[in-house]
């Protein structure tokens, strides 16, 4: 059988393929204990009882070696329960393992071997009769579960704490520049295009920097209109650097006709 590309081909022994095996979901708490159970003790009986004609009866009851494994301060946990049996007919559900060999360094050494346990057949869902033992239990897990996990602790002496470092320059002039746009409000279109043509008639070349102070606009929406009228330089000597575009010049044309006048006037 192929696993895949980043795997190696390994053989699955289906010798078990038609074997009938069990799903069985425990609580929690029997997971736990059954966990730290040695390998060597008896961690519980399954008793099945039949009658005819009706469903077979299935009841677990736990080790006493299991309930006495609470060194740790738990609870004490129900020992029998009953298990409530389904049958699996609309899913097709296996069981696998694999086994490592023990023996690594031999000179040919033995590749892991892949088994099919069986075919499930049937879930069952085991679960506690309501007796004092079991609603204890339950009365403990909803008392943890409620206990909040941040606590005021009082505290008998002064705790050294690091004072926070002092915010970094340019994150400080960063919130005070958003800090002044937001407060600066838009003034019309037209307006804010008369205080650039304005500027641009005592020079020619300006940085967004010297724009925003001439207008009080946001930088956002200043940059919307300029891109509008003006060319962005990208290049020397003017880099970095507006200009109006070739279309908006108007005060040229005025410069020109001027010089023109006054060579007629000569």
């Amino acid at each position: 059988m192929s696993t895949g590309n980043a795997h190696i081909d390994r053989d699955l022994d289906l010798s078990n393929a038609n074997r009938g095996v069990w799903l069985v979901k425990v609580p929690k708490y029997i997971a736990n204990r059954w966990e730290k159970a040695p390998g060597d003790i008896e961690v519980g009986k399954l008793k099945i009882s039949r009658t005819p004609g009706q469903k077979a009866q299935v009841s677990l009851t736990l080790s006493p070696a299991v309930l006495n494994l609470n060194d740790t301060g738990e609870e004490n946990i129900p020992k029998d329960h009953r298990l409530d049996v389904s049958t699996v007919t609309q899913q097709t559900l296996g069981v696998f393992s694999h086994m490592t060999p023990a023996n690594t360094d031999s000179v040919v050494p033995e590749s892991e071997k892949l088994f099919m346990e069986g075919r499930i057949v049937q879930k069952l869902e085991c679960r506690p009769y309501a007796d004092n033992c079991y609603m204890k239990l339950k009365l403990e897990s909803i008392r943890k579960a409620s206990v909040p996990v941040r606590q005021v602790k009082h505290l008998d002496r002064i705790v050294q704490n690091y004072k926070p470092v002092s915010d970094h320059k340019n994150n400080i002039e960063y919130t005070e520049r958003k800090k002044a746009e937001g407060k600066k409000a838009r003034d019309d279109k037209e307006a804010v295009l008369e205080m650039l043509f304005a500027a641009f008639e005592k020079h020619q070349y300006y940085n967004i920097k010297d724009l925003v102070k001439i207008t009080k606009q946001p930088i956002t929406y200043l940059k919307e209109i300029l891109k509008e009228v003006c060319n962005y330089n990208l290049k020397n000597p003017h880099k970095n650097m507006w200009e109006l575009k070739p279309e908006y010049r108007h005060y040229k044309e005025q410069q020109a006709e001027a010089k023109k006048d006054d060579s007629d006037v000569e």
